[in-house]
């Protein structure tokens, strides 16, 4: 991974805990998941005449994504319901890169190394302390860890089949056009069918703050795509997931969340997991 490659990364995941905490800052999760995919939507429509369509090998994992998009859309939006944006977001974000690792073994035939391989381990023991460690002395909220680990593998997959079809589109630009647009219309279809006569009613007081969580959105992964098409598909979701530490701090200080001091040693932990998953 070429520095140029891991700055991108980083300013990816940067990018999207900004994107997130935008969509558990909106108390109406479907109010917000609407705006993000549908801004994401409109975003897709804008490149997609100026950029090369993808090759007709990408097509379907683009029609693949698009579902597991969704299913991901559907898991986060319960994810940050259940639960705090400090809990919810490192278990969801941490798990991926654990997830990725198996799947691009077996579909992508990439398999991790020594340090790799003790990076997971170490990565699962600060998930273990994030997820099972509760808020202010809670007990551990088990149907939200159950929706974050699911949102979690939901990554992994889109993760995995991006980054084999992003590689197969030969235009990565290109392909994150259109995985915007096949990705982007089921929420605000859904909503649509749902508020029928009070759309643009239920959306309007958070356009704005809602479509700059789309744009953050569709510049976070289109940094994502653009390094898998330069370097292995696990560091990449590993470095990524640097965003834990930028979810963590937003929690903290945007939410008033407690994080605790076992929460946050655990999350350092993860985090030198995936950094040693990483070497």
């Amino acid at each position: 991974m070429t520095p140029l490659v891991a700055a991108a990364v980083l300013l990816a995941a940067v990018t999207h805990a900004c994107w997130n905490a935008i969509a558990h800052r909106i108390t109406d999760k479907l109010v917000g998941f609407t705006l993000i995919s549908g801004g994401g939507m409109l975003i897709g429509l804008a490149l997609a005449p100026f950029v090369p369509l993808p090759a007709a090998g990408a097509w379907p994992y683009l029609t693949l994504s698009a579902v597991l998009h969704v299913t991901y859309y559907a898991l986060l939006m319960r994810s940050y319901r259940l639960g705090d944006f400090g809990q919810a977001y490192p278990i969801a974000r941490g798990s991926a890169p654990l997830f990725v690792t198996v799947l691009a073994a077996v579909f992508a035939d990439e398999y991790p190394g020594l340090w790799q391989g003790a990076g997971i381990v170490i990565a699962c023991a600060g998930l273990g302390g994030v997820a099972l460690w509760g808020l202010r002395g809670r007990r551990p909220d088990r149907p939200a860890i159950v929706a974050a680990l699911a949102t979690g593998s939901s990554i992994a997959a889109y993760t995995v089949v991006d980054g084999i079809g992003v590689r197969a589109s030969g235009a990565p630009l290109g392909y994150v056009a259109w995985l915007m647009i096949l990705e982007g219309f089921a929420v605000p279809l859904y909503a649509l069918w749902r508020w029928r006569g009070s759309f643009l009613t239920k959306l309007r007081p958070q356009a704005v703050v809602g479509l700059l969580g789309a744009a953050l959105s569709v510049l976070a992964y289109g940094l994502v795509l653009w390094a898998q098409t330069r370097a292995a598909l696990a560091p990449v979701a590993a470095l990524r997931e640097s965003s834990i530490l930028v979810g963590a701090a937003i929690g903290t200080f945007l939410f008033k969340e407690q994080f605790g001091v076992v929460r946050v040693a655990a999350a350092g932990l993860l985090v030198v997991g995936i950094g040693l998953m990483l070497t």
